[in-house]
């Protein structure tokens, strides 16, 4: 069915388009729609099996390669790497199923929050049925506490009060008419006269008529951006699949390579095609995986203390890479507590709520803010809404005790607010008088006061001043308030509101916001200073959006901010060109929140989203990283995102990021230290035979060299501290090489002076007639990699300066895989099984030295980058 403007028109024609009257559909009526139309349910594309997304996880091609790395070790008799390449392998798919079917939960959720049942008019008698039943054209009770089964036009209503905080974004429950409403293209916020399914009805009664049911509602909508929309690979998951395919390529051609050159030497065939294969092998970073997952797994675990629970593992890298948060407003970077923030009265703007011994207009302001409230007081702590709860705490912080006031002036009456007055008024009796205190929007209140209240008491009142202050505060973001009252001799009879709001005595205006978390100014700051930008988007209105990102510093001369309104008019082309210079939206719909992610996303960007709604869903299953509220946010958001704020702060994502950053320098660490040592191990063996020299080193050496080095020191390095500029700099792009900076350079001269220092100890200890050279070579090879673990924990800080004790478990590994070597080379069954030989310990001595000499190479590679002589 085609959706006509339903806002705008008249309950009348609203009816006649549906087919439909006051005493609802028919029972026949009802049964040809359910047909028509459907179920009024939100409908679950086919899922996907545990065993199918399972499989899938299996064919990108780095996990090609180690299985096959694993085969050819099952092959070589070293079961043991076989067994450690298939449990790196498994445990890497598991996690990988288990983030893609929690995904798939996400619409699970959002089924979740359906009324199970709906009071409707059938063949004019009121019957409850399944909420499925519901048809366009049904007319629909509603009642507090209910959940709206449908999207449904409003015919009547009476104080009727809903809470669309998990479709819309605001926080505060919004008041309901039934009036139409003469802009066509208003946001879902704005379109009063209609309740959307799932919304909460917190305060009154009503009946409306189903406009839309199922998947045409506004929710079902949103389920439906959410099944459509895909999930976006990480920057590491992107950088890791090129560098497998770049690496099995460079490895089969190198093993080939020292195939034939063996073979031209005159050594075995079968010699040569193990010694081949062990190098491929041991070419091969298996422990690359297990690495990033510990580090990944290690940074998670890290994050929870800083109040961020991380649900999908990559999640944690791709903090690193973000360019752009974009976040919600209320409760994020705000408190979530409306506050009065400032006071005017008698001409006189104040920050603060004078004493309650002040001059009159001031008392009787801060009576007024006082008794004026349905707050209730219950253990000690006052409970009510929000905005009424900050009027009280106010005036209870200037020495306003309502328990207090209304000893001496008790409620007697009340008159409720609703939607058309926008107005509040209690009545109260002292031994003379009833006096009526009276709140409400300045437009109104104003509009019916005759004077004002000056110290000396009633005085001229200008309608125009105060109104032009009151606008000038909401200008700013504020919510403003007029208080009034008025004295009668006795109750008025009858208690109408035409009777008692009029002839009033303005008495003050109090402008309430909601302010900024303290922490969030700095974190802010700390995003622009490391190149990350920050975007509020919010459903909040336009000023006071703008109002709080003026505060927090996201919003400055250069950038702008965009309605919903103003958003849906301009083309894609158009936007695509804005994007990057817009700073605030307000006001804006799930679509055009996913819109904005897709826009910078197009750019290039790196997008972190925030939300807590079932209208962020799509939007956060879309960004890169989806950031879920974890105290006001709502299943359906939790599960589409990749981590969730327990305390909903903003500042948490910024410590989030800086270990996110961490994360991934360490693992680039590990590729640093990995690759380099591999590479000195084929220079190694693809070089000797060159120089005249025989090949130096068995299969086993190898293998043994790739099982000790990559493994622990590997580890290791994953809990390395911070670098201490890691916030100063900009986001890594993310189309960046993962081998820039200098790290292929470092490849290249630490595995040719690995390979060199190795080469020249081998031809030096042939030289002197030395029997067990090739144990030297293959102890120089393995202790020189361990002291290229030590030099790559910093990219440019000396390790003096770092010292051996900050990472505990690398001086451990360094220590225990030292030991180990030492072991295979002084335990007579190990001599048989490696071949190797007892060394002396002056021999033993020498070998420590070269392979110390990497060490001090690699300190002055990072003096020099201290100096500026070299960029990275």
């Amino acid at each position: 069915m085609s959706s006509p403007k339903w806002h705008s028109l008249q309950s009348a024609d609203v009816l006649q388009r549906l087919d439909s009257s006051l005493t609802g559909l028919t029972i026949e009526q009802a049964k040809k729609r359910l047909i028509e139309y459907g179920h009024n349910a939100i409908i679950q594309k086919k899922r996907r099996s545990l065993l199918f997304i399972l499989l899938g996880q299996f064919s990108d091609f780095m996990i090609i390669v180690l299985l096959v790395a694993a085969v050819i070790s099952g092959f070589l008799g070293e079961l043991q790497d076989t067994i450690a390449i298939l449990v790196i392998v498994l445990l890497n798919a598991i996690i990988g199923t288990g983030q893609e079917y929690r995904a798939e939960r996400a619409v699970a959720a959002l089924r979740k929050m359906a009324a199970p049942d709906a009071h409707v008019l059938r063949d004019t008698n009121e019957v409850t049925i399944d909420t499925i039943e519901l048809v366009p054209g049904d007319i629909v009770m509603l009642e507090a506490g209910n959940i709206v089964p449908a999207d449904l036009r409003l015919l009547e209503e009476e104080d009727l009060q809903v809470d669309e905080s998990a479709l819309t974004g605001e926080s505060s429950a919004i008041e309901k008419q039934t009036e139409p409403l003469v802009n066509t293209e208003l946001a879902i916020g704005d379109r009063l006269n209609l309740v959307f399914k799932s919304s909460m009805i917190t305060r009154g009664r009503g009946k409306g008529v189903v406009v839309a049911s199922g998947m045409e509602t506004e929710i079902g909508q949103i389920a439906g951006l959410l099944q459509d929309e895909t999930n976006v690979k990480t920057p590491l998951q992107k950088r890791l699949s090129r560098f497998g395919r770049y690496l099995a390529l460079a490895v089969l051609a190198i093993c080939i390579m020292v195939f034939v050159v063996g073979l031209l030497q005159g050594q075995p065939i079968l010699l040569m095609f193990l010694t081949s294969v062990s190098l491929g092998v041991a070419a091969i970073p298996e422990a690359l995986p297990a690495v990033v997952t510990i580090s990944l797994a290690l940074g998670a675990r890290k994050l929870i203390r800083h109040n961020a629970l991380v649900r999908n593992l990559p999640a944690v890298e791709t903090l690193g890479s973000v360019t752009y948060i974009c976040t919600d407003k209320t409760g994020t970077l705000t408190q979530n507590l409306m506050t009065a923030e400032l006071f005017y009265a008698a001409g006189e703007l104040r920050k603060a709520m004078p004493e309650s011994e002040a001059s009159i207009p001031w008392t009787e302001l801060g009576q007024a803010m006082a008794l004026n409230n349905d707050i209730m007081v219950k253990d000690g702590k006052p409970a009510g809404e929000p905005t009424e709860l900050a009027l009280f705490e106010a005036a209870h912080m200037a020495g306003f005790d309502k328990s207090i006031l209304e000893q001496a002036k008790p409620r007697i009456a009340v008159i409720a607010f609703d939607s058309q007055r926008k107005q509040m008024t209690t009545l109260h009796q002292t031994s003379d008088v009833v006096t009526a205190y009276i709140k409400g929007a300045p437009e109104k209140v104003l509009q019916q006061c005759i004077q004002g209240l000056n110290n000396d008491g009633a005085t001229a009142f200008e309608v125009a001043t105060v109104l032009a202050e009151a606008t000038q505060l909401a200008s700013k973001g504020y919510r403003v308030l007029a208080f009034a009252k008025r004295e009668f001799s006795r109750l008025p009879d009858p208690l109408e509101a035409d009777v008692v709001e009029r002839e009033l005595t303005f008495l003050g205006l109090v402008a309430l916001i909601d302010p900024p978390r303290p922490e969030v100014p700095k974190a802010v700051n700390d995003c622009l200073t490391a190149g990350i930008i920050p975007v509020m988007i919010t459903g909040d209105h336009p000023g006071t959006a703008f109002a709080i990102a003026q505060r927090l510093g996201i919003i400055d001369d250069d950038s702008a901010m965009l309605s919903g309104d103003q958003l849906a008019k301009i083309p894609d082309e158009e936007f695509s060109r804005l994007v990057d210079t817009i700073r605030v939206y307000a006001r804006v719909t799930p679509e055009q929140k996913l819109r904005i992610v897709k826009a910078l996303q197009e750019k290039g960007e790196f997008v972190a989203m925030t939300g807590d709604g079932v209208n962020d869903a799509p939007a956060l299953k879309r960004a890169s990283i989806g950031v879920a509220m974890g105290l006001k946010g709502t299943d359906v958001a939790r599960e589409a995102s990749d981590m969730v704020l327990l305390d909903d702060d903003f500042s948490s994502i910024v410590r989030a990021i800086r270990s996110g950053r961490r994360t991934f320098d360490n693992i680039r660490k590990f590729i640093k230290y990995t690759l380099s040592s591999n590479f000195g191990e084929i220079l190694t063996l693809f070089l000797a035979p060159f120089f005249g020299l025989p090949i130096p080193l068995l299969p086993i050496h190898i293998l043994w060299i790739n099982l000790v080095t990559d493994g622990l020191p590997g580890l290791a390095l994953t809990t390395e501290p911070a670098e201490p500029n890691i916030m100063n700099r900009a986001p890594t792009p993310p189309k960046e090489s993962i081998f820039s900076h200098g790290m292929w350079q470092h490849i290249i001269w630490v595995g040719l002076f690995i390979g060199g220092i190795s080469i020249v100890t081998m031809a030096w200890a042939i030289s002197r007639d030395l029997v067990y050279w090739q144990t030297m070579v293959f102890t120089v090879l393995t202790v020189s990699q361990l002291f290229h673990a030590l030099a790559v924990r910093s990219n440019s800080t000396s390790l003096l300066r770092t010292g051996l004790f900050s990472n505990l478990p690398m001086l451990g590994a360094f220590l225990l895989t030292l030991l180990l070597q030492m072991v295979v080379i002084y335990t007579p069954v190990l001599n048989t099984i490696f071949h190797t030989q007892p060394l002396p310990m002056a021999d033993f001595a020498v070998c420590m030295f070269i392979s110390s000499l990497i060490l001090f190479a690699v300190e002055i590679e990072k003096w020099l980058i201290r100096r500026g002589v070299i960029y990275v």
